[in-house]
């Protein structure tokens, strides 16, 4: 027998009574300092477990050239993404823009990695701080927002009259409007419509035409600041909206670019907005003829802004686009002047025939009948129309009957769009006299 430090020479190589070789302790991985991190194992799939052979005892007639069955035929699941991937899908996780199988993996990773969890925290918090997708169309008070801002810190120089605002806005809206617009659109049928003081009056023109009838009227005003005429030597010997626009109309059809009035409109339109705030006040009563009749210069624009929103409008529904009414105030310089105009009117369709004779005539300059017509809404008010005569004074003390009306509805009435039996109106005292007054207020429409 061997003692226990004895060796036979049988357990290793080497010759007889060599002792085997013991290495000494290694020191452990600890004792250096702390481990480093180590990467993380990219999974490996499973080798496929071979198939078992016959064994070579078996017969022949039992071996089978047959796959085996394994009892699964999905084959071996995907590879999960890398860390990089994982960390590239976080910005789009945070805006909910993955796939069911990006967020999953995503979400799955997020538990296990401590930084991608806290960048995916800050990404969903930032996201938090987008403002919602908003329109590209800018909001038509855009501009006059920004030039009372400007205007509030440093006034102009050669300030635009308080009476020429309304027209300025409103050219300037329906110029965006145009800027926007395509060849085509230059072309879409357009409907006027207007009231002829008996019956409702239509007639079909373009866009196109429709500028150059803003350009011919507002012509009226351009002469009479010593302006071109913008007809040329096609202007009508005798001067009305209805003849220059007929002139006009004979003239577009030689001109193949349907777009070819807008730049003469625009230009027109700046030059009368300049000249009236070089000239200041002294030109507000001007007169300036309409035909049957003169309007004061001051009023003569806030009747072109009035006729610019209405046509405006017209565009904006032949090429399905929104439109918004004046601002508040503009609005209500451009209400209050069919206002003042309706005893004017009422006393024109008189001799015409087509009011019934004044019930009470009183000197000039003092108080007679009055329909008390409230306009409510955005730049609405209270006006005294006087019935009898346009040279007597509207009073409270002596109304007869009470008119009530929306101000967007007022306004389509004066545009001569409804007619006055569709007016929606509260209605109160003398019906003959609410009668009158509203067949007078759509009779300011005109082509």
């Amino acid at each position: 027998m061997r003692g226990p430090d004895e060796w036979d020479g049988r357990e290793r190589s080497g010759g007889p009574g060599e002792r085997p070789r013991i290495p000494s302790p290694r020191p452990a991985a600890e004792d250096h300092g702390p481990l480093p991190d180590l990467p993380p194992v990219p999974h490996r799939r499973p080798s496929p477990v071979p198939a078992p052979t016959p064994p070579h005892h078996a017969p022949a007639e039992y071996e089978s050239d047959d796959d085996p069955v394994t009892g699964d035929d999905t084959g071996p699941p995907p590879a999960a993404p890398s860390h990089k991937v994982l960390k590239s899908l976080l910005g789009a996780w945070a805006l909910a823009a993955c796939s069911s199988e990006e967020t999953t993996a995503v979400e799955a990773h997020l538990t296990d990695c401590a930084a991608c969890a806290e960048e995916a925290l800050r990404l969903r918090d930032a996201v938090g701080l987008l403002h919602p997708a908003d329109s590209l169309d800018l909001d038509p008070l855009l501009r006059s927002r920004v030039l009372e801002g400007c205007l509030g810190r440093r006034p102009p120089r050669i300030p635009v009259p308080e009476w020429a605002m309304p027209f300025d806005a409103e050219a300037a809206k329906l110029d965006a409007l145009l800027r926007d617009m395509g060849e085509s659109e230059w072309r879409a049928p357009v409907r006027l419509r207007w009231f002829d003081g008996r019956e409702p009056v239509e007639r079909d023109t373009t866009v196109a035409g429709v500028i150059g009838h803003l350009m011919a009227v507002d012509g009226m005003v351009a002469t009479s600041l010593g302006l071109p005429d913008p007809l040329g030597p096609a202007a009508p010997e005798h001067p009305g909206p209805r003849r220059r626009t007929e002139a006009y109309w004979r003239t577009l059809g030689e001109d193949p670019d349907p777009r070819a009035p807008h730049d003469p409109w625009r230009e027109q339109s700046q030059a009368l907005i300049r000249t009236a705030s070089f000239a200041g006040g002294g030109v507000a009563e001007l007169s300036v003829p309409y035909g049957k009749f003169d309007l004061a210069l001051r009023d003569a624009f806030l009747d072109r802004a009035f006729e610019t929103w209405v046509h405006a409008g017209d565009i904006a529904d032949a090429v399905d686009y929104p439109y918004r009414p004046p601002a508040a105030g503009h609005l209500h310089l451009l209400v209050d002047l069919a206002a003042r105009l309706l005893p004017t009117t009422l006393a024109q369709r008189r001799r015409d025939g087509l009011a019934a004779p004044p019930q009470q005539l009183v000197a000039a300059g003092a108080p007679g009948r009055s329909l008390h017509l409230e306009v409510e809404g955005s730049g609405g008010g209270d006006w005294y129309i006087a019935l009898d005569s346009p040279a007597a004074v509207g009073s409270p003390e002596c109304t007869v009957a009470h008119l009530a009306l929306d101000s967007d509805e007022f306004c389509q009435l004066a545009a001569g769009h409804i007619s006055p039996e569709e007016t929606a109106a509260g209605q109160t005292g003398e019906r003959e006299a609410i009668r009158e007054v509203l067949f007078a207020t759509a009779a300011l429409s005109r082509l």
